[in-house]
């Protein structure tokens, strides 16, 4: 593909090879547009569809996942689509009478730069785990819950032999159920909300069978298995001296404060945690996409019922939207690449699958909503921001002693958010510490590391982004 000086131009451009993209790029290729399908891996899935590395030579890579079927068929019917895997996008660009500039880097080390153009793009970007710091949760053995799940996937390797499973919401007994199938001992699923609340859900419950069909499937799993299920607690308190050795639990109160007196000691060596998902929305939020707030705090892009952004010619499906499943993605994504095709009508049963688990993927974000009181969990000692190692303390300081009311000012003043993760994994407990209910919107010009030299070398204002209108 020539460099950022020759793009070469396609009608749509699909960022991420999730379930969500897949489904947009095929549906707009068999509809005669020409389609570039671009990801960072090196092969389509996404984290849902994680698979194994080529040189495991795994022989059943399906066994790690359910809806496999549905995943391969999306990948056969790939043969129209231009698939650019291991193209990391760190920009889009207005690029005038032509649409957009997508830029990317590829290669082994990520230093040589490719460009396209399209008439139009979606965004299909996914989302990543949401992180609420504790006292030892930097120790070695405690991972993301997903990230347990992608060691699992990817790698076929369990994050330890005895794993305690916790944090909140339904992406815990998936995880737990991976870990026992493949030979892992699972002695607790900690979930720090209840599951109580779904009772006022009954009517959107009864709509989405197949999402009680699975939980319980998880939950006959792990009591096969002797999981124990703990509801209202959380691990708040990890310990070790070279990786960790026992995770400290409480029960929690309706605000999620641990309760005096409820503390216990679990034996572990490894803990898998995650407080949900959120959608990762850097590069349409550059270029001035409108976000709505979920129920859970987090924030999606605001798209209308055929997946268009508020800015012309760009358009979002899948987690980007607001996280919801494999299953909603996937309609969400047939819808955008129909319609960008130019169909004028959308399917009705479609659009009633994608109505039906919005409901529910609400639900759930409503469910398992961070309680305000979770920072209690910490010690002024505790690394919210690992990267650069900030307290717990200096960001409290920072917002009661300097007058810091946002993740910026905290960023400015402290240095929290500006290392390697650029806020990742920090950047909703710190909009949170900052007395936030959200875990604010993260804007930054480059998605992506991005070498100097190239951005010396280039064209390219990444700097001065905007929509054309």
């Amino acid at each position: 593909m020539p460099t950022s000086t020759e793009p070469v131009a396609f009608d749509l451009a699909v960022i991420g090879a999730g379930p969500a993209g897949l489904a947009g790029a095929v549906a707009a290729a068999e509809r005669g547009l020409r389609v570039a399908l671009l990801d960072s891996a090196p092969r389509p899935g996404g984290q849902f569809y994680r698979q194994p590395a080529a040189e495991l030579a795994a022989e059943r890579p399906q066994a790690l996942h359910h809806g496999w079927a549905a995943f391969a068929r999306l990948v056969r019917r790939l043969g129209p689509v231009e698939h650019l895997a291991e193209h990391h996008v760190w920009s889009v660009t207005a690029e005038p009478e032509r649409g957009w500039r997508v830029h990317a880097l590829t290669g082994p080390d990520q230093r040589q730069a490719r460009a396209l153009t399209a008439h139009q793009v979606l965004f299909a970007t996914g989302a990543h785990e949401r992180q609420l710091p504790f006292p030892g949760w930097t120790l070695p053995g405690v991972v993301a819950a997903g990230g347990a799940q992608a060691m699992l996937k990817a790698g076929l390797v369990l994050p330890g032999r005895r794993t305690v499973v916790a944090g909140s919401g339904p992406l815990l007994l998936a995880v737990a159920a991976s870990l026992v199938k493949a030979g892992g001992r699972v002695p607790l699923v900690v979930e720090a909300a209840g599951y109580l609340g779904y009772a006022g859900g009954a009517r959107v419950l009864a709509a989405n069978p197949g999402k009680l069909l699975e939980g319980a499937q998880h939950g006959a799993l792990l009591l096969r298995h002797c999981v124990l299920l703990r509801p209202r607690t959380a691990v708040v308190a990890a310990h070790g001296d070279e990786r960790v050795e026992a995770v400290t639990l409480a029960r929690l109160d309706a605000d999620w404060r641990p309760l005096p007196g409820t503390e216990r000691r679990v034996a572990c060596d490894s803990v898998a945690i995650g407080h949900g998902l959120v959608p990762q929305l850097e590069l349409p939020l550059e270029l001035g996409c409108r976000t709505v707030r979920m129920p859970d705090g987090s924030p999606a892009l605001d798209v209308d019922d055929r997946q268009r952004t508020s800015v012309p010619g760009l358009w979002a499906a899948g987690e980007s939207t607001g996280v919801g499943g494999v299953q909603l993605a996937l309609a969400e994504g047939e819808l955008a690449g129909r319609a960008i095709a130019g169909e004028t009508a959308s399917p009705r049963a479609l659009l009633r699958t994608r109505a039906r688990l919005r409901a529910f993927a609400e639900l759930m974000s409503a469910q398992h909503a961070p309680g305000p009181g979770w920072d209690a969990w910490l010690d002024d000692a505790t690394e919210v921001c690992r990267c650069e190692e900030v307290t717990a303390a200096e960001i409290r300081e920072a917002v009661t002693e300097l007058g810091a009311g946002d993740q910026r000012t905290v960023k400015l003043l402290t240095r929290a958010g500006m290392g390697w993760c650029q806020a990742r994994m920090c950047g909703p407990a710190v909009s949170r510490l900052c007395g936030a209910a959200d875990d604010g919107a993260p804007t930054r010009p480059l998605a992506s590391p991005v070498p100097l030299g190239l951005l010396a070398g280039s064209d390219v204002e990444p700097f001065s982004q905007g929509a054309p209108r």
